[in-house]
């Protein structure tokens, strides 16, 4: 379904797994409610396929056998209705994440990667947060036992933080000029280890982020489609899983 996009080094893969891994998360997190109804039970054997351009798509399986790339898990949209929700995405999460080191290593082997290329991509993949750990919340428990550690609690540190809805600077973060590159790199060092909750992507000090006031994950505003202008008039915000949570299924 990719045309003949065919990337051949290993950074040119790592580009095309981190473009279908960001839609993929996408359809299940910020888009959940229309994925949601595209898996309808009643339609054919249905795949959840991400693309390099971080959009996604549910689709019938492509009809040349073998097929081009390696096909995501089939017949998604069968077990939509039979499992709780949150259940279902975290199945659909998992295959999802073994479809996206399947293709990735397909165009391993396809451009003959040798021993070292697969371990560098492996690695290069190994570091960002797998799609099961972002749409289950693993990710945030993985922040909050590293926040309980010593090295993560002084008060300067503290202060330094993203700023919460409920807090008078506002829910998200504004990059505040440093006066020494020391106060540059501890800023850093403190927000590396926070991640989005739609894309798992860390935390740059350019970037606006909203933090959910229900759960306390921070989202890129882009991955949640809240801009600086827009959280200014927001009171309380919910991200797009809370705002689902309750939900009621027919």
């Amino acid at each position: 379904m990719d045309g003949n996009y065919n990337p051949r080094t290993v950074e040119e893969v790592f580009r095309d797994f981190k473009g279908r891994r960001a839609g993929l998360i996408k359809a299940l997190t910020a888009d959940v409610d229309d994925f949601f109804q595209q898996c309808d039970p009643e339609k054919e054997n249905l795949c959840l396929y991400g693309f390099p351009s971080e959009h996604w798509a549910v689709n019938l399986p492509a009809e040349e056998v073998p097929p081009e790339l390696p096909e995501p898990a089939l017949g998604i949209n069968f077990a939509r209705d039979g499992m709780q929700e949150k259940d279902w995405l975290s199945l659909v999460a998992v295959h999802s994440d073994a479809w996206l080191l399947a293709v990735a290593f397909y165009f391993g082997a396809r451009f003959g990667f040798d021993k070292a290329d697969r371990k560098r991509l492996f690695n290069m993949i190994n570091d960002l947060p797998s799609v099961f750990e972002v749409v289950t919340g693993a990710v945030k428990k993985q922040q909050k036992d590293k926040s309980l550690t010593p090295n993560n609690s002084s008060k300067s540190k503290q202060n330094s933080k993203p700023q919460r809805a409920s807090e008078s600077q506002g829910r998200y973060t504004k990059p505040q000029p440093k006066d020494d590159n020391n106060g540059l790199d501890e800023e850093e060092e403190e927000h590396g280890d926070t991640l989005c909750g739609a894309c798992g992507e860390n935390y740059a000090s350019d970037e606006f982020w909203i933090c959910c006031d229900i759960c306390e994950k921070w989202f890129h505003g882009k991955c949640v489609k809240i801009t600086p202008a827009k959280a200014e008039h927001i009171k309380q915000y919910k991200c797009p899983s809370c705002s689902n949570s309750k939900r009621v299924r027919a």
